[in-house]
């Protein structure tokens, strides 16, 4: 009964991974982001079935029964032993006599690191699902245009002229569809405020997808040291200070891979009640599980720290190419320069105006993107594209403008 359960729940998280492995990657971040919610999502689920195939192919705990047991009597003793939890005393040290000393000794993580380690990638991509259902409150397609700028470059000549137009095109009603119809005195000093100095976030204030896009970038970054944190609580060894005292013993010339934190062979106490009688046994057991444990859980200290370092530093590089407007309208106008469009004087200008007012801070956030998932070349000609679409709008509007000036003098 137990090995159907077991081989129901294995056939369960492999069917998990296979969907995992063939889930499309969105387009809609950035190769940081992906090492949070895919690369490690994809880590945990492995090491979940690694653990899980340990536990129920095989025997993950043998102890050392009297000789007087039976069969049924040591895989009695194997299994409450591994309900129950086992203690680890050092081999040269006397068992303690004190029963609530050895419970203090515990070890009770080992059973429950598979459903642990789905947590943990389960909490990995919760920051992804936020964002996905965030980003598309934004009136921005940003999964659906940097896809297609990512295809353009690696099609002909004519389907990419074509393609570029279309995100052109549907850039352009996305970024209308953002903006204010209404145009009063204080709207105009909110404007200024999010567009200067990025207090303001909202929709209409065209930095809603960046303040979202933060917000998740902090998310990540809580995530991965808070799960340092909750490895602490769960496995009760230190953890947050695991990977500085493993490079401390290596250092040393010490054998890091035997030590207390996670044990292979440990105590277990128990007991039996025959008729009145209630007998109390202490074995020895191995447990093979946690040479798998110890590789793992080092492993996964040292790739939480590499992530969230990267993490930190990618937001820290978002926020000087998105909050300051100085590294907004340069980012703008080297692609503008690259395609001709501007020269000098009012050109540069209306560049300045063109990206604080058109693009503002979604935009350029949308043209980065494009430019961390494609390259740089495609987002001059999306940039040039957008700048003929602007210059014509605004051509259109000061011939509007002429001829109103004209009737009224009429």
């Amino acid at each position: 009964m137990l090995w159907s359960h077991g081989h129901y729940w294995m056939d369960s998280i492999i069917g998990s991974v296979g969907r995992v492995a063939n889930v499309k990657v969105r387009n809609d971040d950035d190769l940081v982001d992906r090492l949070n919610h895919f690369y490690t999502t994809g880590i945990l689920i492995i090491f979940t079935v690694v653990v899980s195939a340990r536990q129920y192919v095989g025997d993950p705990i043998r102890c050392w029964c009297p000789a007087e047991f039976p069969g049924t009597h040591v895989d009695y003793a194997n299994n409450i032993c591994w309900i129950a939890n086992t203690y680890y005393v050092d081999i040269q040290k006397p068992i303690p006599l004190n029963i609530e000393e050895r419970e203090g000794r515990e070890l009770n993580y080992y059973q429950w690191v598979p459903v642990m380690l789905l947590v943990q990638a389960l909490m990995f991509y919760l920051p992804c699902i936020i964002w996905r259902i965030l980003n598309g409150q934004s009136g921005i397609n940003v999964d659906r245009i940097v896809s297609l700028a990512g295809d353009a470059q690696y099609e002909s000549p004519e389907n990419r002229t074509r393609t570029i137009k279309y995100v052109v095109r549907h850039m352009d009603r996305c970024l209308d569809n953002q903006r204010e119809s209404r145009h009063t005195c204080c709207l105009s000093v909110r404007h200024f405020l999010s567009a200067k100095l990025s207090i303001l976030c909202g929709k209409r204030y065209g930095n809603f997808l960046i303040g979202v896009y933060f917000m998740i970038k902090i998310l990540y970054i809580s995530n991965v040291i808070g799960q340092l944190f909750l490895l602490n609580a769960f496995l009760g060894i230190e953890y947050n200070i695991y990977g500085f005292q493993v490079i401390e013993e290596l250092i040393e010339g010490k054998d890091w891979s035997s030590s207390h934190r996670f044990p292979r062979v440990t105590l277990c106490d128990f007991q039996i009640r025959q008729f009145q009688n209630i007998h109390r046994y202490t074995v020895q057991c191995v447990l093979p599980i946690n040479l798998f444990n110890e590789k793992i859980y080092i492993f996964l200290w040292f790739w939480f720290v590499f992530v969230s370092i990267f993490t930190m530093y990618s937001l820290i590089i978002w926020i000087w190419h998105m909050v300051f407007p100085a590294a907004r309208m340069l980012y703008v106008r080297k692609f503008l320069k690259i395609m001709d469009r501007i020269g000098t004087g009012p050109e540069k200008k209306l560049a300045n105006r063109f990206t604080m007012e058109y693009l503002r801070h979604d935009g350029v956030f949308t043209l980065r993107l494009i430019g961390k998932n494609s390259s740089d070349i495609v987002v001059a000609e999306i940039v040039a594209g957008l700048w003929d679409m602007y210059r014509g709008k605004k051509a259109i509007q000061i011939r509007h403008n002429g001829n109103e000036i004209e009737g009224e003098d009429v």
